[in-house]
């Protein structure tokens, strides 16, 4: 009988190890730490547990954690990601056009080009706008004063240095404009630059249109152009370049990974971020937040990183914030 019972819990035992197995085999990656190099509560760390949600909830991934690294636009998350070759746990990295920047104007010894590539998974593109009782009607309308007084017309925007920054020196150099002097105010977050134009501080502003939006459907702000290639379905705001304006420029955020990865891990992580571009609930994550799927993977992300680093350092040096 004693002999029944032992064979009996080595069947039960074996079964559970079977089970236990077979749980696990159905996830792509068991468990996974996802790195938002910023505080909790910003764009970066909002991205993260949307992706974690969605991986945990779509069975991807068995477990996962958000780890927050905040600091000097995300180079110091960066800076731990590529020197630490303690690889215990699978990890991935939010990065992204702010992170490229702040490499770029900080002079990091430490920069994307020292991170693998995975995946560019999304942007938000930004308007220019002004207040609804502004006199300037249209982009030309703002122009037309912009190139004769630059320094005249305040615009309030995020970070110095930052995407709005950027898109402001971008559009001095395509008009003519010397970018050192245009008159940008920086601010540290969407929310006080956002006061600062409904209030009329300002003469403009710059921001992300998923922050702006609500306030231009409201009629509070007019949006004089969207620095997407095309029209943002829903959304009545004119290109810079259907106005002739050829400036093009999201907010994109990226996947990377440490360069002392093993390469069966970063392939895991790139068939990972193809797996949760292709789900409908992902996509969902996208409309909701007023994001555009900007989805990149191998050579052509690769050469993307590449023209954007380029692009990104000669506007940074145009306005003083870089000196490659």
């Amino acid at each position: 009988m004693n002999k029944i019972l032992i064979v009996a819990l080595v069947i039960l035992t074996l079964a559970s190890c079977s089970n236990e197995i077979q749980d696990e085999s159905q996830y792509l990656i068991k468990e996974i730490e996802i790195i938002a190099p910023a505080s909790p509560g910003g764009g970066w760390d909002q991205t993260a547990r949307l992706i974690q949600g969605v991986l945990l909830s779509q069975g991807l991934v068995g477990n996962s954690q958000v780890v927050n690294i905040p600091g000097a636009g995300g180079t110091i998350g960066l800076a731990q990601l590529v020197t630490n070759s303690r690889n215990v746990n699978m990890k991935i990295m939010l990065s992204g056009l702010i992170m490229m920047g702040a490499s770029l104007s900080n002079n990091s010894e430490v920069t994307l080009n020292d991170a693998i590539p995975i995946a560019r998974l999304l942007g938000e593109y930004e308007v220019l706008v002004v207040p609804a009782d502004s006199p300037y009607i249209n982009l030309e309308s703002f122009l037309s004063s912009w190139r004769k007084d630059p320094g005249s017309l305040s615009v309030a925007g995020g970070s110095a240095g930052g995407t709005d920054h950027m898109l402001l020196g971008l559009l001095a150099i395509d008009q003519g404009v010397n970018p050192s002097s245009i008159n940008y105010l920086a601010h540290s977050g969407g929310g006080e630059s956002l006061a600062a134009i409904l209030g009329n501080h300002v003469t403009a502003g710059i921001n992300g249109y998923g922050e702006l939006r609500a306030f231009i459907d409201s009629g509070r702000l007019r949006g004089l152009a969207i620095s997407s290639p095309e029209r943002i379905e829903g959304l009545d705001i004119p290109t810079f370049i259907e106005q002739g304006v050829d400036i093009e420029l999201a907010n994109w955020r990226s996947l990377i990974a440490s360069p002392s990865e093993p390469n069966e891990n970063i392939a895991k992580y790139r068939e990972l971020a193809t797996e949760l571009n292709n789900l409908e609930e992902w996509g969902a994550v996208l409309d909701n937040n007023n994001w555009t799927n900007l989805f990149l993977i191998g050579s052509e992300f690769d050469q993307f990183l590449i023209d954007e680093n380029k692009r990104v350092n000669e506007v940074l040096s145009s306005i003083g914030l870089s000196s490659e």
